[in-house]
Order: structure tokens, then C-alpha cells, then sequence
């Protein structure tokens, strides 16, 4: 009982110490401009924004009532451990799932404070691509691939390939796959960048040590906004033969899209859907958001560089190096946590890494 006791004291401390980064207030302003929004007599009438709009105010309201009602279940979890005098098994058991539950629920909606960016809550568009390394290098991008598809599947968070290019002999060269669900942005923004694994190549007879790279990108799903719309004159629309699986169809229509944005040479291509019209719409919303991501990014070099920390992001400056030989290690190079089952993490637990990466933010 006296570890029970230790936790809910840890437990209480802990939030309280929360408490001014929550803005309840704010939150619950935010939640009756949501329902006045939902109570217009044509709020129905775009079903899908009002399901989005529904999703955030039952987020926020749940969000909300979480906060509010956490110091009360901790005062009575803990009176009712302190004053417990039955010691069976049963009772302790009982009491021991009470604990856990509570810190479980604690310590999502703990995440979900520390995700307080500006587009942490937005759906996500991410890239993989192989690096240096040749068919290692390909074959370690769709591991990557892997361990990003199960981490969100354990988020409840909906994924899907938008564009894919294999590997001659083995693996993906690159790959775009969008993510939706509440804060998917959020809970992968820590995982931007190159990511090295050094292990035995498989793809060798003498299967000699080898070390591949791959990189991912990161951008949150944007609408078309006042603060940065698309200038039709700026951009160059292709359609082409999708070659993608799919069936006869697809491979027979100019279902794939892609779109050039010639004041950056951004380029956008997508061709995972049936409808031209679909794969227009989609790879307009990956541009607009790249282009919003270059913006923010100059912004972002303009501050560093007044400050002096401007530093020029270069190949090979891994964020996180995965070790399967001669020992077994991932460590994440800019929070120093690391883990010692590589397996684990490669099967989508990467959990403590990006809690770790999102800590690190907010001190």
C-alpha cells in the first residue's frame, strides 16, 4: 500500500506542475465557439467538416473534463488506499489496476499537453526516403516504413501510401503516406529527419557490417488559407498512366497526378487513387503544405541566424541511430535516450522516444 501511496503523491505533484502550460480556459472557450458553430442549422450540410468539427470539440471536451476532475480521483484514490485495512489479494489487486488506470489516462492527456505547437493537432503527410547505402539503404526505408505504419495503428490513427517507388532488388527508394487523426502531426514531428542504421547487410554473401540512411520528412495537412493561397499560373499540372497496383484500370487511365510549383520547383505526385480528381485534390493539400513548411522554415533560419545558431542541415546528421550489430542499441543523438531492444522499437514501440523528444520542447 505505502507504493501505491508513493505514486499517487508522485502523480499529484506532477500535475500540479502542469497546470499553467493546460489553459483550460482558453480550451473551454474554444469548446462553446465549437458548439455554436454545431448548433447553425446548416452545420450538416459539408459532412465531413462537421465531423472534423465534431472530433475537436469531443477532443477538447474530454481534454477538459480530464484536468478538471484529476484532483478530485487522486483525493480519492489515495484516502481510499490510506484507509484500506482489507489485505487480501483481491483487494490489492483491485487497487493496484485503480493506480494504473489512472496513470495511464495521466500520462496520454500529459502528451497531449506537451503537443501545444501550432499544427501539432493537424493530420501529417510524411516522406521516407533511402539514402546513402544502395539496397541496404532501400531495404532499412520500408523497415522504417513498417515501424511508422504500426505505431500508428496503436494511436488509432488512419494511414495511407499516396505514392511509392520500389527498390530494383529489394525495398522502397520513397515513399509518401498520410496519416489522419487527432495530434498525428504532434506525435510524429519527433521523428523528422535522418535516421541511421548500422547492422549486417543481408544483401552480401560475406554479410560485411554495413551503415545506411534514410530520411524522413514531415509536414502537417493544410488547407488553402488567406495567409498563403496557390496561384494557378504558378503551377504545372501532369497527368500520366498510374503505375501503381490497383488492377486494370487504374494502369489503362491518366489517374496519376503531379504538380510542379515552378517559383520553388516543388514537385507533388501522387498516384494511389482511381480519380484524377481525387489525386488533384490530395496532391494540391501536400503542396500547400510544403510551401507553408518552406515559409515557416525560412522564418525559422531568420531567428537562428540573428541569434548566431544558424547551423545548415547536412546529410548524415542522424537524429536517431539504430544498432542491430555488433551490439543492440537505438538512441535518439539529440535527447541522449536510448533503448537496448531494437526489435521493440522496429515493430512501432517508439513511444519513450517521441515522450522524450516532446519533454525536451517544453523545458
Amino acid at each position: 500500500m505505502q507504493e501505491l501511496s508513493t505514486r499517487l503523491e508522485q502523480l499529484n505533484i506532477e500535475s500540479k506542475a502542469l497546470a499553467d502550460k493546460l489553459k483550460l480556459e482558453q480550451k473551454q472557450q474554444r469548446i462553446l465557439k465549437l458548439e455554436d458553430t454545431m448548433q447553425a442549422p446548416d452545420f450538416w450540410s459539408d459532412s465531413d467538416s462537421a465531423q472534423v468539427i465534431s472530433q475537436q470539440h469531443s477532443d477538447l471536451s474530454s481534454f477538459v473534463e480530464f484536468w478538471k476532475t484529476l484532483p478530485e480521483k487522486i483525493t480519492e484514490l489515495t484516502e481510499l488506499v490510506s484507509s484500506n485495512t482489507d489485505h487480501s489479494p483481491e483487494t490489492e489487486k483491485y487497487l493496484e489496476q485503480q493506480v494504473r488506470e489512472l496513470e495511464s489516462a495521466y500520462s496520454q492527456n500529459r502528451l497531449t499537453v506537451m503537443m501545444s505547437g501550432k499544427h501539432d493537432a493537424s493530420n501529417a503527410i510524411f516522406a521516407i526516403h533511402a539514402g546513402a547505402g544502395g539496397t541496404d539503404a532501400q531495404d532499412w526505408a520500408e523497415m522504417l516504413l513498417r515501424q511508422y505504419l504500426r505505431y500508428a495503428e496503436t494511436h488509432n490513427l488512419k494511414t495511407e501510401i499516396l505514392d511509392q517507388s520500389r527498390g530494383s532488388e529489394a525495398g522502397i527508394k520513397s515513399v509518401t503516406v498520410h496519416v489522419k487523426g487527432p495530434y498525428a502531426y504532434g506525435l510524429l514531428k519527433s521523428e523528422a529527419g535522418v535516421h541511421r542504421l548500422v547492422r549486417q547487410s543481408p544483401f552480401n554473401p560475406a554479410h560485411t557490417r554495413e551503415t545506411s540512411f534514410a530520411l524522413l520528412e514531415l509536414i502537417p495537412e493544410l488547407e488553402e488559407t488567406g495567409s498563403l493561397k496557390l496561384d494557378p499560373k504558378d503551377l504545372e499540372i501532369e497527368a500520366n498512366t498510374s503505375s501503381g497496383a490497383g488492377g486494370q484500370s487504374v494502369n489503362t487511365t491518366y489517374s496519376a497526378i503531379r504538380i510542379t510549383h515552378k517559383p520553388t520547383g516543388i514537385r507533388v505526385s501522387i498516384q494511389n487513387e482511381r480519380s484524377q480528381h481525387q489525386n488533384k485534390e490530395v496532391a494540391m493539400k501536400i503542396l500547400l503544405s510544403k510551401l507553408q513548411a518552406l515559409e515557416d522554415e525560412k522564418l525559422a533560419k531568420e531567428k537562428k541566424e540573428l541569434r548566431g545558431e544558424f547551423k545548415s542541415a547536412e546529410w548524415g546528421n542522424q537524429i536517431r541511430s539504430y544498432v542491430l550489430h555488433p551490439y543492440k542499441m537505438v538512441k535518439d543523438h539529440r535527447t541522449d535516450y536510448e533503448e537496448s531492444d531494437p526489435d521493440s522499437v522496429l515493430d512501432g514501440n517508439i513511444d519513450s522516444f517521441v515522450e522524450k523528444y516532446l519533454e525536451a520542447q517544453i523545458k
